[in-house]
């Protein structure tokens, strides 16, 4: 496959890059405190976000763009960090990480089934699943640490749905029309499944940060609409995500 104009994410990847060692990392030394059931979802996610993404690398080394392929080792590295800052959280406030968890393995599974377009779909309920939970995690808290470490990952999270769609329009645009739109309702109907496991999993911890599990899963949903549309038209840079500036 053959795709254009992925140049641009390698710059916006890179300029984020620079923005990142100009800021430096959080003041690790104010420590957080957080209610166990936090920290036992913070625990989750450091695990979904560690990884070295070598099965990401190759099938974006076969799709043919170098650019592309670059863009994804970017976008990789950001997930790589976001890995390290939750696990200094963790660590400021001295809780442990954890090796692996059961949600982390199915994904992971999943992903690899079939060629990059599969594992785009998969990795896109987890991208549009992780911005609900770290706004919920940077607005829901008073600890300030917190705050700012989640902060930060949603705002790369921000850019890292649009990537993703933007691939994923190029990829079903090879698929006959009549098959794009039910390719994108079954993707809504999985990603409705994982959000009903991460809200039954996460449940204490979403009423700590004060959303509760419906509002998390209604919330969830809403924003696949604009995904789906994103993803079906010409315009992947049109998505926004909702609710970003509050609760």
């Amino acid at each position: 496959m053959h795709t254009d104009g992925f140049a641009k994410w390698t710059r916006r990847f890179e300029d984020e890059r620079e923005c990142r060692h100009a800021l430096g990392d959080p003041d690790w030394g104010r420590g957080a405190t957080l209610h166990p059931a936090v920290w036992a979802g913070i625990q989750r996610f450091q695990v979904g976000e560690d990884g070295d993404g070598a099965n990401l690398i190759g099938k974006a080394d076969q799709a043919g763009d170098a650019d592309y392929a670059q863009a994804v080792r970017l976008f990789i590295a950001e997930e790589q960090n976001h890995a390290r800052l939750l696990a200094r959280l963790l660590a400021a406030g001295g809780v442990p990480t954890l090796t692996h968890h059961w949600s982390d393995v199915v994904f992971v599974r999943l992903r690899r089934l079939m060629g990059l377009r599969m594992e785009l779909l998969v990795l896109m309920i987890a991208e549009v699943v992780a911005l609900r939970y770290y706004r919920a995690l940077r607005d829901g808290t008073d600890d300030a640490l917190t705050t700012d470490v989640a902060g930060r990952i949603l705002s790369d999270e921000q850019l890292h749905v649009p990537f993703h769609c933007e691939r994923l329009h190029a990829s079903l645009a090879e698929l006959p029309r009549a098959m794009r739109r039910p390719v994108m309702a079954l993707w809504r109907l999985l990603l409705l499944a994982a959000c009903l496991v991460v809200a039954a999993d996460h449940g204490p911890a979403l009423r700590r940060l004060g959303i509760g599990r419906r509002r998390f899963v209604a919330d969830v949903m809403t924003s696949s609409h604009a995904v789906v549309a994103v993803v079906l038209l010409p315009r992947p840079d049109a998505w926004r995500p909702t609710g970003t500036q509050g609760g």
